[in-house]
């Protein structure tokens, strides 16, 4: 919340935490300040407080924190000028896509409307990108796809491990596409799927197995059925969608 002028008060700064130094500090910083932003603690148009008072909250230096801010401006959730002070950006300016974005989004509980989003997203790239990948796949690409279903079986869907070859499953398919441009989406796609699937177990386990959809996935595109692939990915990701909502009305 702001202050009749729109800038945060003292009692709204954030605890201290970050620690450490150089990049590690100016991660923290940043990390800090968009879990913030993110969680609406700071609204758009919001004035956030002088340097010289955020960085006292935070027992950092004034350059470290100017560091951390510069983080956030190139992730479009802040502008800084000078005399105006740090100003937090309008939604439609922050890069959702960005996987430390989503990961400060993720850190407390995510708006159901980017969810959503995020979902809407996926059903639009990872079907058509699965079809893709069916005709142009290659043995290497089926071999990693094979080893991440693996990884995942052995590890489950509820550890760091699994999640990572979760991710590797998706990026995989994306870059067996060989097009530039959907294989630079793949971090923000794998950061997607793996915040979504740790999200939706945060207070349970999984409602159900969702390995074997991603063998249907995998036996499709291996068969170079294109038609196959897509629907088993748009049947992937529609499930997926299904559980987290779940996850989110508990």
């Amino acid at each position: 919340m702001a202050d009749d002028a729109g800038t945060a008060t003292d009692s709204e700064l954030p605890t201290r935490s970050p620690r450490g130094k150089g990049r590690r500090l100016r991660g923290a910083i940043a990390h800090k300040l968009g879990v913030a932003i993110l969680s609406g603690k700071y609204a758009p148009g919001e004035t956030l407080s002088s340097e010289t008072v955020f960085a006292e909250s935070l027992d950092v230096s004034r350059s470290a924190y100017r560091e951390g801010i510069q983080a956030l401006i190139a992730k479009g959730l802040v502008e800084s000028r000078p005399k105006a002070g740090t100003r937090v950006l309008p939604r439609d300016r922050w890069n959702l896509l960005d996987p430390d974005v989503l990961g400060w989004a993720f850190a407390g509980e995510p708006d159901p409307q980017l969810v959503r989003s995020l979902f809407e997203l996926r059903l639009i790239i990872e079907p058509a990108a699965a079809g893709m990948a069916a005709t142009k796949r290659d043995r290497s690409e089926l071999k990693r796809m094979k080893e991440a279903l693996a990884a995942m079986r052995r590890h489950s869907l509820a550890t760091d491990l699994g999640r990572a070859a979760d991710r590797q499953f998706h990026d995989t398919i994306l870059r067996a596409t060989r097009n530039d441009a959907l294989v630079v989406l793949s971090a923000s796609i794998g950061a997607a799927v793996s915040w979504t699937t740790q999200f939706k177990q945060r207070l349970r386990a999984l409602p159900r197995n969702p390995i074997p959809d991603h063998v249907l996935v995998y036996d499709a595109i291996a068969a170079a059925d294109p038609d196959a692939a897509s629907a088993a990915m748009r049947r992937l990701v529609e499930l997926a969608l299904e559980d987290t909502q779940s996850a989110m009305a508990s």
